[in-house]
């Protein structure tokens, strides 16, 4: 059970944002610039989910649900609100989001679909980001940035994303859904997403000039293979969810409590919203 906790980030993003905000790299930029445009659409897919979700269940079997799918879906409009705010930068910056609208359509295609294939969907990604954000909080140089801003942003997205990570995971068990599907959706996902991860982070190293610059390269490898690198370091956790005993709490928060304790001057709680 997560603390029923919505927070607002106490920061100012209407101030312009540097170019290669993530400490001067090209290639971290483009890669967190990437996933930050996937956010507003993905977010407000996954808060449908889970309200719709919780929704199907019976009447009677709500209660247990009510606290955590509110904290959901406020925390997760919280984080499509400021992630849509950061975007704005990017796009005056030149960049030109595809994975959103890419995203967009495909998920058109679930219209009428039975309720546990999007919270398989929303499962699915939610672990992605769990175990992402796992590693940031224990690598938060990953986000390293002179704007304090936009470091406080990650990691305090990397905290709420920890906590919530058994919510749609939670519902689909309720409703029912049963691990051979989990698993399905779950390696579809995993080539959907690293597929668009892949061509938008690409994308905006090219809208930015930097795409064929050794040191570019050379972040990329340590980035993503180096001894702490987010592969290296996520394949373990990303085996995890084929168990068929697998839940999603069996991965600790540890670090995002530490992390919100250690910096609750910079957000304030609010109520959350009604499921």
């Amino acid at each position: 059970m997560i603390d029923a906790v919505v927070r607002r980030l106490l920061i100012d993003l209407q101030a312009p944002i540097e170019r290669h905000w993530c400490d001067g790299d090209a290639f971290r930029t483009a890669l967190f610039n990437a996933l930050s445009m996937s956010f507003p659409v993905g977010e407000q897919f996954f808060l449908d989910s889970v309200r719709n979700g919780f929704k199907a269940l019976p009447a009677e079997r709500q209660e247990p649900f009510r606290e955590t799918v509110q904290v959901f879906i406020g925390q997760e409009a919280t984080h499509r609100h400021l992630h849509g705010l950061f975007n704005q930068h990017l796009e005056r910056q030149g960049l030109v989001n595809h994975w959103g609208p890419r995203a967009q359509s495909r998920l058109k295609l679930l219209a009428g679909a039975d309720v546990r294939h999007a919270l398989a969907i929303t499962a699915a990604n939610e672990h992605f980001t769990a175990i992402l954000a796992d590693w940031l909080l224990e690598h938060p140089q990953a986000v390293a940035s002179r704007d304090e801003r936009l470091s406080t942003l990650w990691l305090w997205h990397s905290a709420e994303e920890s906590e919530h990570k058994a919510t749609a995971f939670d519902l689909y068990v309720a409703l029912g859904g049963n691990t051979d599907w989990r698993l399905k959706w779950f390696r579809r996902i995993t080539w959907v997403f690293i597929a668009d991860l892949t061509r938008q982070t690409l994308h905006n190293l090219w809208r930015d000039g930097s795409l064929f610059r050794p040191s570019t390269w050379r972040s990329a490898a340590r980035t993503l293979f180096g001894r702490d690198g987010l592969v290296r370091q996520t394949r373990g956790p990303w085996r995890a969810y084929l168990r068929a005993s697998f839940h999603p709490n069996d991965l600790h928060t540890a670090r995002a409590a530490h992390w919100l304790s250690n910096h609750a001057q910079r957000y304030t709680p609010v109520k959350p919203v009604t499921a």
